[in-house]
């Protein structure tokens, strides 16, 4: 098995236990590389890329989940700066660094000469928690979505993608992966709407779960609709489904400069818990 001089190798199922441990460290931070572990079994077919670890002594001190999604786990700036040296080693396959603020400016510093130019940096993005009941009235009128809802929710799932990063999900042919992942979501129960009079004037999906948490991710409301407070009763409402089916706590991280959204999560009961970063291609 390849190793660095710096005891750097790839992750397989012989250390999911190890593994789940470290991350389990901080599970709501770390509620993704927990979720993909647990479903891939570290395996590299199923993961679709590689889970790294670095050891100390022979023990597992921090890791990296490097898919279409590069993250560091339990990262000191030294682990970080490791598993940047192995990533210089191999050329960009991930479109998306992201994960804890600390260990992603290490990991960007490490292979920013290698890799190119970023399409876009967000380095301050609260990662926001809460692990009780939501402070204001839930909607009564959210529910989850079904199949029959698609046309009204694939094109809101696209545009909710395309303002929150800046390219379309169906670019480059990437329509019918994106409608499928889509469908996933919504055939796992994962996804919750508002619908009025047909049309979706609110949505948002859990984009993984673990025993201990399920991340948020695609919070939306049309333009025309934003001001009303639909967001705030929206996310109280799914903070409700979510606590009572899915997990106990719920988390998300937003871009700082999204005062809105900031300020109707801060209204729901959600609070800043770490900071994270995000550096896209």
């Amino acid at each position: 098995m390849l190793t660095t001089r710096h005891g750097v190798r790839p992750l397989g199922p012989a250390d999911l236990d190890a593994f789940l441990a470290l991350a389990r460290r901080n599970p709501v931070v770390n509620a993704f590389v927990d979720y993909r572990a647990t479903t891939t079994n570290l395996e590299p077919r199923w993961l679709g890329g590689e889970m790294w670890g670095r050891f100390d002594d022979g023990e597992l001190a921090a890791a990296c989940h490097v898919g279409a999604n590069l993250v560091p786990v339990e990262a000191t700036p030294d682990d970080a700066a490791a598993f940047a040296e192995r990533a210089l080693t191999r050329s960009r396959t991930v479109s998306t660094i992201v994960g804890p603020q600390a260990a992603v400016r290490e990991f960007w510093n490490g292979v920013a000469p290698g890799w190119g130019r970023p399409r876009e940096t967000r380095w301050e993005q609260p990662h926001l928690e809460i692990t009780g009941a939501p402070l204001v009235e839930p909607d009564p009128r959210v529910r989850r979505t079904v199949r029959a809802d698609l046309d009204e929710l694939y094109p809101a799932c696209v545009a909710m993608y395309t303002e929150e990063v800046g390219i379309s999900p169906e670019q480059g042919g990437g329509a019918e992966l994106y409608r499928a992942r889509v469908i996933q979501l919504v055939n796992r129960g994962w996804s919750f709407a508002r619908f009025d009079q047909g049309r979706l004037v609110f949505k948002a999906e859990v984009a993984c779960a673990t025993p201990y948490a399920a991340q948020v991710q695609g919070v939306f409301v049309p333009r025309d609709r934003r001001g009303e407070g639909i967001a705030t009763a929206g996310m109280a409402a799914v903070v409700d489904l979510v606590r009572h089916e899915i997990a106990s706590t719920v988390s998300l991280y937003v871009n700082e400069w999204n005062t809105p959204a900031r300020a109707a999560y801060e209204r729901v009961g959600f609070r800043e818990t770490a900071r994270f970063a995000t550096v896209m291609f």
